[in-house]
């Protein structure tokens, strides 16, 4: 693998009780680039992704991160190498202010969550990170507010803004839109461009105009295999691809950047 591919996936498969919902993919992220992975419903995805997060143990095939081979490994070892995931449903602690989401977050980072008995002045050295943190997600003015009062898309910025405390080298988003108006989306969109200048996103999104206007890579998968890969234009101008979003889907695929 050369130094330019962060993550590389080989003939990367997942069958359920005999149902293949992962097909012999191939798989390679350059560092440094935002790299989309869509498909229609059922496509296999949210399975794919799973497996590259190691939520789920592969059938069969090869993940190496960073050269090294990360097949065998628990999440907690993915993440601790820098290969962290933000969810798809918003994980935040609502009753925690803003700023107390980022910084246990932090501590979680530092080994030290569960120190409950530390004071709370020697938590206080992390507020200069964690407001750093909510600074580069635009959520500064917002420090002191209860998580629970966020609007959704700010709450999904939050969530960013904890992943982003685990200092990854590697962003793996799910659905970062979804289920948000279109002001949100929009954050979420320039969210997702600032945070990505100095770090490498793959992310599985649906909306198609997000997709056209960050991805630099856009990998489809239908059936649960590799249909088709490359930039936006070349990808939404396929004929494999079109058919397999069909009629309005597939209007929407072309008009989307």
């Amino acid at each position: 693998m050369g130094n330019d591919i962060i993550l590389e996936a080989t003939a990367l498969s997942k069958a359920f009780r005999g149902f293949v919902a992962v097909d012999r993919v191939d798989l390679q992220v350059r560092r440094g680039s935002i790299h989309a992975l869509i498909g229609p419903n059922g496509a296999g995805k949210t399975t794919c992704f799973n497996l590259l997060t190691k939520f789920l143990q592969p059938s069969a095939g090869r993940i190496r991160f960073n050269g090294t081979d990360i097949t065998a490994d628990a999440p907690a070892q993915v993440a601790q190498r820098g290969l962290v995931r933000s969810f798809q449903i918003s994980a935040v602690f609502p009753h925690l202010s803003v700023l107390e989401n980022v910084r246990v977050a932090l501590q979680r980072k530092l080994g030290t969550s569960f120190h409950f008995w530390r004071p709370e002045r020697s938590l206080q050295r992390l507020d200069a990170r964690a407001l750093e943190l909510l600074d580069a997600v635009d959520l500064a003015p917002f420090a002191r507010l209860p998580a629970v009062e966020l609007s959704y898309g700010r709450k999904r910025a939050l969530e960013i803004a904890t992943t982003l405390a685990a200092d990854p080298e590697l962003l793996l988003l799910d659905e970062p839109t979804q289920g948000m108006g279109a002001e949100d989306v929009d954050r979420v969109r320039q969210l997702i461009r600032k945070v990505a200048a100095n770090r490498t996103v793959l992310m599985v999104e649906h909306n198609m105009g997000v997709v056209g206007s960050l991805a630099d890579t856009i990998t489809v998968l239908q059936r649960g295999a590799k249909l088709a890969e490359g930039p936006y234009a070349e990808v939404s101008a396929n004929p494999a691809v079109i058919e397999a979003y069909m009629g309005s889907s597939a209007a929407t695929l072309q008009g989307a950047h």
